[in-house]
């Protein structure tokens, strides 16, 4: 049988590699990247980062392919998503197909959380389904940017007794603005709310050597979190950022 194993790699930082993951790591023998292109490439970069600080024998091999590109043109995002969904179930079967020998232990190392807003588990059960059936995977969670968000402001998620809601700017709706944190959002969503009595705290790049940290009242700094964000997304050529909103007293 040929193994996958699936790793949180964590928000940024590599010192985010839980001790699972470092012993995960050594237990592979070939690494997937996907690469999304140069705007992305210090991605890249940083999980051959990890996998030379981590693995205690060398030897392993890397096996970069191109990631394909989801259509945002379409009408529909839910069927956008499926079609890439299904573009990106045939590369893995033809890594697992081409890249795996019988009884070899394969891995991704996912950003984040693997569970929270990564599409690699879905993608596999797609695999299977799709005829794809000589392989098994496990799961080695990691520390997701909601946490590390948290923990850089120095705020807990949630007020006391309260639940938290993890949404996507595309999802987010003025019943949820107790505690919610918002991931995604490519928009700029939290800007239909400024005239709400809200405090956010917002993070770019979170656990890197680039990470940008914004707090305070949404209506102080609601324009402030909006150029700040342009202006790193134009001089990176890509952005990942992450807020937790809450409503004030």
């Amino acid at each position: 049988m040929k193994t996958l194993l699936l790793i949180g790699m964590g928000a940024g930082d590599p010192e985010h590699i839980t001790v699972q993951a470092i012993k995960a790591l050594n237990r592979a023998s070939v690494f997937f990247v996907l690469d999304k292109g140069q705007t992305t490439e210090d991605l890249v970069r940083l999980r051959l980062e990890i996998c030379e600080r981590y693995i205690r024998e060398p030897g392993y091999r890397v096996v970069q392919v191109s990631d394909p590109k989801r259509d945002s043109s379409t009408p529909s995002y839910t069927r956008g998503v499926e079609e890439w969904h299904e573009q990106r179930a045939q590369v893995f079967a033809q890594l697992i197909e081409n890249q795996l020998v019988e009884g070899e232990c394969g891995a991704f190392l996912l950003w984040g959380e693997p569970g929270l807003y990564d599409s690699t588990l879905r993608i596999l059960e797609r695999v299977r389904a799709n005829g794809c059936k000589g392989f098994d995977y496990q799961v080695i969670p990691g520390i997701s940017s909601v946490q590390a968000l948290a923990a850089a402001h120095r705020v807990p998620l949630n007020d006391i007794g309260q639940p938290i809601r993890i949404t996507t700017g595309r999802r987010l709706a003025a019943e949820d603005l107790d505690n919610v944190v918002v991931m995604l959002d490519a928009h700029c969503a939290f800007q239909a709310f400024v005239h709400e009595d809200l405090e956010i705290y917002w993070g770019a790049y979170i656990g890197t050597a680039d990470e940008i940290l914004i707090a305070g009242k949404l209506a102080d700094v609601c324009e402030q979190i909006k150029q700040v964000r342009e202006a790193a997304r134009q001089r990176k050529g890509w952005i990942m950022d992450t807020y937790l909103l809450r409503r004030t007293g």
